[in-house]
């Protein structure tokens, strides 16, 4: 069991390759901040000190929020969703309890196969919104999926969960509440990834509510990440895509529904998902950092990149931050190790969910060690503090 569970936490990076591979965006105009790093790596989590079990590894972006005593919340880890919990940054520990453990359940109707917290909103610090990367992985349930590989029987659905107990205990509605699904069920398009995933964290502007999530692209829709809004994030069904003109996508359940949505417009320059965005509350513009492979012309070298933007939907040049093999590249030539899932922090912020930040943050981020050609369950969550200053 412990053999195979590590075989499926590698194989996500050659997923995401579908993503990588997008054509180059036009020119985008020049940047409005740099990003400069002052430090080097501080560990924030290393399973071998911290974990409660083997489930224990860094798998997602961080995601914070301060609970309603000011505790700080961090969630960054595996299926189990354990979060990491301290009176300040310098002394999270991880929670043994499972806020919302993953039932592995073979009906996909049930949306309760692998799940992980992304994305976390709160206004009081009690009642937490969360939004959830599901996957269906049907290479493990028998009959399930037409072919063996993880990548081939991927199926993707982000969806809403809420926690009444300041992130103790996460309450899956006994209707599943889906976000952002594909117009279609598991067993169509087989062979390759399908559907919604990876959200950012959620990030407020005046009364909305917004978070990207990308797709891997159908008939009809392109590959890429998409901007959703809300104006109540404790409604799941209330997030709505952008269509291009308006916000005005509604996705529904294709296991009790047939839903026909419109495309949703991806976003650019992503090309794959967006690991955190922030506003700079100097300027106002808002940052974001992702990872990307090498392709020869936006991104010259493989690492994570900045990009900034005022509406949210338009962003500036990406500027590389940290160069180094990502989950995107061939860990065959990697060096030994990885680096994956950026996100941004600003321990100063004020209000509960860090969706800001000032002339100083820290990019939080995993490295992930390579044997030969296969990434293994030995990776740290670390963070490295970063400068932020408007270009003139």
């Amino acid at each position: 069991m412990r053999a195979r569970w590590w075989t499926l936490v590698a194989l996500p990076a050659a997923a995401v390759l579908l993503l990588a591979a997008a054509p180059a965006a036009p020119a985008a105009p020049p940047p409005l901040a740099a990003l400069t790093l002052l430090t080097g790596p501080e560990v924030v989590f290393t399973p071998k000190r911290d974990a409660c079990d083997g489930d224990d590894v860094p798998d997602t972006n961080a995601r914070a929020f301060r609970d309603a005593a000011g505790e700080i919340v961090l969630f960054a880890l595996h299926t189990k969703n354990r979060a990491l919990r301290g009176p300040d940054f310098d002394h999270l520990r991880v929670d043994c309890r499972s806020p919302l453990p993953s039932s592995g359940l073979s009906d996909p109707a049930r949306y309760d196969d692998a799940s992980w917290i992304t994305a976390t909103w709160t206004e009081d610090g009690r009642r937490v919104d969360g939004l959830v990367h599901h996957e269906f992985q049907a290479n493990t349930h028998p009959g399930r999926c037409g072919f063996s590989a993880y990548l081939a029987c991927w199926y993707n659905t982000v969806l809403g969960v809420s926690s009444q107990d300041g992130g103790r205990s996460f309450e899956r509605p006994a209707v599943p509440a889906v976000v952002a699904a594909a117009p279609f069920r598991q067993e169509v398009g087989q062979g390759r990834h399908r559907g919604f995933f990876n959200p950012s964290n959620i990030v407020a502007d005046g009364a909305a509510r917004y978070v990207m999530a990308s797709t891997t692209g159908w008939a009809g829709q392109s590959a890429g990440p998409c901007l959703f809004r809300t104006l109540t994030p404790a409604d799941p069904s209330s997030w709505r895509a952008f269509d291009g003109q308006a916000f005005s996508i509604r996705y529904t359940d294709p296991y009790r529904t047939s839903p026909q949505p419109k495309p949703c417009r991806t976003v650019e320059p992503f090309p794959a998902p967006v690991g955190a965005i922030v506003r700079h509350r100097p300027s106002r513009a808002w940052v974001a950092v992702f990872q990307a492979k090498a392709d020869g012309g936006r991104f010259a070298r493989s690492g994570f990149y900045t990009t900034t933007s005022r509406d949210l939907l338009h962003w500036d040049e990406p500027r590389l931050l940290l160069a180094g093999a990502t989950l995107y590249d061939d860990p065959c030539g990697s060096g030994g190790g990885l680096i994956a899932y950026p996100s941004l922090i600003d321990r100063d912020a004020a209000g509960r969910n860090f969706d800001s930040v000032g002339d100083t943050a820290e990019l939080y981020f995993s490295t992930l060690r390579v044997e030969g050609c296969r990434v293994t369950a030995d990776r740290e969550l670390v963070r490295r503090k970063v400068a932020i200053r408007i270009l003139p």
